[in-house]
């Protein structure tokens, strides 16, 4: 009986630990860290938008998503930054790999050829 509860209490407590890591707690330290007075919104607005992708979210928590771009700044920011706040604002874990531009052509060229998934999404700058 006591493995028993001690299992259905171990299930329960997993049920949930994708929630307990993602929300408005992680929203509003990104919007402290990053954001700041750099809004044309209010942050009473600021903190609206961000409830919407946290609710948003809630029927993904726990997908993973992988992404590669190439090494650009903008790009570093993303993968540095923006990334690990997504995964801990929403709960989708986010990969973003970095790569030559070329090489990214390259993967995207043998995702199609092959219909295996290397990555879901590319990014590659437009200049």
């Amino acid at each position: 009986m006591r493995k028993q509860l001690l299992t259905t209490t171990a299930a329960i407590l997993l049920a949930f630990t994708g929630t307990a890591f993602a929300g408005m707690d992680e929203a509003k330290q990104f919007l402290d860290k990053e954001i700041g007075d750099m809004s044309s919104l209010s942050r009473a607005d600021q903190e609206k938008e961000m409830q919407w992708f946290v609710d948003a979210a809630k029927p993904f928590q726990g997908m993973e998503i992988k992404v590669v771009s190439e090494t650009i700044t903008t790009h570093e920011y993303e993968s540095k930054v923006l990334a690990p706040a997504f995964t801990a604002i929403t709960g989708i874990k986010i990969t973003h790999d970095l790569i030559g531009e070329g090489d990214v052509i390259e993967k995207l060229q043998t995702q199609m050829q092959s219909g295996e998934n290397i990555y879901d999404a590319y990014v590659n700058d437009s200049d």
